[in-house]
């Protein structure tokens, strides 16, 4: 456990890193995709010639997000336990239901109808996204009840962005919006809100390594 709370921020930078390049590195090995329309469940669709690697790498990158709970957990728990508890069931929640999951269970599009895997698969990526979207604003509660108020009001800058874009995303879904202009582009503004919640667990996690570091050196 100590070696988790000690480097749990290096696996939870590592897990945002990884999760992101996902669709562009395997985008190289499936040209015939469209990174603009096409939602990146499909590169682990049953007919997706890297379904294996997405398999792999989705759990990979969701094992990260799970390493990285007890450092955030033991961050907090003397704040808040219950947010404490909150905050890395978020975290936990991505890397499960929207990394582990999404891997594991694929979609199959040529199917008129769900399947028992595709019900799976977006029940745990829509949990996981709930998890992923919210994490900023617990952070930012966190922040409050310890009277930081520069990072108060950095994660709820951040918050109110993802939130922001995260609603343009939910438009681009909608059969009674997605015809428009640039609203039709579902697979952009998938990954446009998926970069927005990235940043405050980039911009968390890149401040607590510098944290960390400077204790270290501190004590040296």
């Amino acid at each position: 456990m100590t070696f988790l709370k000690k480097y749990g921020y290096y696996f939870l930078l590592f897990g945002v890193i990884s999760d992101l390049l996902t669709p562009y590195i395997l985008g190289i090995f499936y040209p015939k995709i469209n990174q603009m329309t096409t939602v990146i469940s499909v590169f682990g669709d049953v007919d997706s010639p890297v379904r294996q690697a997405f398999f792999i790498w989705s759990v990979l990158s969701g094992l990260l997000f799970v390493l990285a709970i007890p450092a955030v957990y033991y961050l907090f728990k003397d704040t808040s336990r219950s947010m404490a508890v909150i905050l890395a069931l978020a975290i936990g929640f991505y890397g499960v239901g929207d990394c582990i999951f999404t891997g594991v269970f694929s979609i199959d599009t040529k199917q008129a109808t769900w399947t028992l895997s595709t019900w799976i698969h977006n029940i745990g990526s829509g949990l996981g996204y709930a998890g992923f979207i919210l994490f900023p604003f617990f952070l930012m509660l966190l922040y409050k009840k310890q009277k930081e108020t520069k990072y108060q009001q950095l994660y709820l800058l951040l918050s109110i962005i993802s939130f922001s874009v995260a609603g343009f995303y939910g438009f681009a879904r909608m059969p009674a919006f997605n015809h428009f202009p640039i609203l039709n582009q579902l697979g952009f503004w998938q990954r446009v809100s998926f970069l927005f919640n990235y940043l405050p667990m980039m911009v968390f996690s890149v401040g607590q390594i510098k944290n960390e570091r400077q204790k270290s050196a501190k004590v040296n």
